[in-house]
């Protein structure tokens, strides 16, 4: 899973080395349009240069410090000028006439009317009207400082302008959750009973125990102590004064007003047109046409198939019992757990570097940029995933990050530390988003976001890759991949249960209990998960299952001359793209091979 960085979590978005091929442009006999290139490219720039001032938190994790002294302006008249911006780039690309292009910029402008489409789309939904949930919003926006270098006596300044101005982006944020209650448009009250403890962990007696505050108890050498000191004095003051009242009045407008608004049932089929709104969610995600009927149905298939395969290595392992006997032991049986967070976090440490030489078997393309694993912030740990990662920022400054919950390590088996870390790291979500962030000659809308049935769905697919790479040493750690294949196999089934076939929270659980090993409290978390973030849990498996319909179509096809490290150049020298379009790459990719030579 990948943190987005977007300014609406409703907008789809996407997280020893071999240089990155890149992607050739025109060739001198297609002579492109000099004057529609240039157009396309004005517009391209212009656009990605109003969603860094739009989006200023999210230019400042690509690393871009030009905004770093701010906060987004969430009011309504501001959301409604960038719908209106989303409609007239949308209208100038009418102008442009694909043909007049090279076949790089075709594919650039297919992109970018496919991101504005799917946003415009969604726009009359008001999804910005539930701007937080459990996982995050502006109560966890102290964390956006772990994501900027703190280089020189400027973004320290930078910080506290973004402290002083807090209490407005907080009020900015309680009026939309107030027109979210006027208009029926609010979370299941659920999954907000989460929300109030992570505000009281805002509201602090000393300034210094505050988590805006982190910044200031590190200083660069560079920094004299009268400007330590000075920066200091003023941090705690804003924080005492401006920043931990607002978080008093929130606390109350949340507990008070807020939570009592929200929907007692789960599912989006609640909402004002919520059909409609979870079909525009399915189609979103996926990047298919597939309806929420036809996703849970092809859930209960995927969950019946890897079922049969769970059955094959508990027999392999000589356990006795029944399938949900096998998952209780392997929730329960202290052998498969570390006892505290230390011996977990090393464990998931010591086998990215095993995994990192063993590329080269299935890679000719690997990132130059780095990445790191850490614990996921612990103020944050008891309400979200077992992992997730953070994409490098743009200029190099920030390497990858995994992120892993050592939030009770009890409960956190070691037999998925494998799969896990496949997905998050290399050969998933690290590998895929640094190679989309070191092409060449691309607009930075296609390195920067993208698209989750494609990112999420190629993670899932890398977790498959453990075999040929050698690291499923056991059958529990096989099973542990299975498990995974199953978590998101579940996904499609209790995602359109609850939001469109009006399944309640209970029956999720129950459903994921007997088909999975996962434990209760993974189970509990991830249930939540769905029903604050409807449909997006069904991009991984859809778009993993067409990874691998292509790589057998391909293999169908050349046969003895198919090269798997081929394949996976075609799949991701593009960077991310919809599943239709990956699906045509590949298609022109075969028709050149297999086509008789001049």
């Amino acid at each position: 899973m990948t943190q987005s960085f977007l300014a609406s979590r409703f907008v789809i978005s996407w997280t020893a080395c071999l240089l990155l091929i890149p992607i050739t442009g025109p060739t001198a006999e297609q002579k492109p349009d000099t004057s529609a290139t240039t157009r396309l490219q004005t517009l391209l720039d212009e656009d990605w240069e109003y969603w860094q001032k739009e989006s200023p938190t999210w230019a400042s994790h690509l690393g871009d410090k030009r905004y770093n002294d701010r906060w987004p302006d969430v009011s309504l008249t501001a959301i409604a000028a960038r719908q209106k911006h989303r409609q007239e780039m949308r209208r100038r690309l009418e102008d442009i006439s694909a043909d007049e292009l090279s076949e790089t910029d075709r594919l650039n402008l297919k992109l970018f009317r496919r991101q504005l489409d799917i946003d415009i789309e969604g726009d009359p939904f008001q999804g910005y009207l539930m701007p937080l949930d459990m996982r995050g919003g502006i109560q966890d926006e102290s964390s956006t400082a772990d994501s900027l270098s703190f280089d020189d006596v400027k973004d320290y300044e930078d910080w506290l302008a973004r402290l002083r101005a807090f209490p407005v982006y907080l009020q900015q944020t309680t009026d939309l959750m107030r027109e979210g209650l006027n208009q029926k448009i609010v979370q299941p009250e659920i999954v907000m009973r989460r929300v109030p403890a992570q505000i009281r962990r805002q509201i602090v007696d000393d300034p210094q125990q505050s988590l805006f505050y982190k910044p200031f108890q590190t200083f660069p050498a560079n920094i004299s102590p009268e400007d330590k000191e000075r920066l200091q004095t003023a941090a705690q003051t804003m924080i005492r004064d401006q920043i931990v009242p607002a978080f008093r009045d929130f606390g109350e407008f949340f507990d008070q007003e807020y939570l009592p608004g929200c929907y007692q049932g789960v599912g989006a089929w609640q909402l004002p047109n919520g059909q409609d709104f979870y079909a525009y969610c399915a189609k979103s995600y996926t990047t298919t046409s597939l309806t929420p009927r036809e996703i849970h149905d092809l859930g209960l298939a995927e969950v019946a198939r890897i079922r049969k395969q769970m059955e094959a290595i508990r027999e392999q392992v000589g356990f006795t019992g029944s399938l949900l006997e096998f998952f209780e032991h392997l929730r329960t049986d202290p052998k498969f757990y570390y006892d505290n967070p230390d011996d977990l976090l090393m464990a998931y440490q010591a086998f990215c570097k095993k995994v990192d030489p063993l590329l080269t078997k299935t890679f000719r393309m690997l990132p130059r940029i780095p990445y790191g694993v850490e614990p996921i912030p612990a103020h944050m740990a008891p309400d979200t995933t077992a992992a997730y990662y953070r994409p490098p920022a743009a200029d190099g400054s920030r390497a990858g990050t995994f992120f892993v919950n050592l939030y009770k390590p009890e409960a956190r088996p070691k037999y998925e530390i494998a799969a896990l870390s496949l997905h998050e790291s290399v050969p998933g979500h690290h590998l895929q988003i640094a190679l989309a962030t070191e092409l060449e000659d691309v607009p930075n809308f296609r390195r920067f976001s993208g698209f989750t049935a494609y990112v999420e769905g190629w993670a899932l697919y890398s977790e498959s890759l453990g075999d040929e790479l050698g690291v499923y040493e056991d059958p529990y750690s096989k099973f542990g991949q299975l498990t995974y294949e199953m978590w998101r196999a579940i996904r499609l089934v209790v995602d359109t249960g609850m939001h469109s076939l009006q399944w309640s929270r209970e029956d999720a659980i129950q459903f994921f209990r007997e088909n999975s090993a996962k434990t209760e409290l993974d189970i509990v978390n991830e249930v939540d998960r769905y029903i604050g973030w409807p449909g997006q849990a069904l991009a991984y498996k859809i778009g993993e299952l067409k990874i691998k319909e292509l790589r057998q179509r391909s293999k169908e096809q050349l046969g003895s001359r198919f090269d798997l490290r081929e394949f996976h150049d075609v799949i991701l020298r593009n960077g991310s793209v919809p599943l239709d379009m990956l699906e045509g790459l590949v298609d022109e990719w075969l028709a050149g091979k297999t086509s008789p030579k001049p």
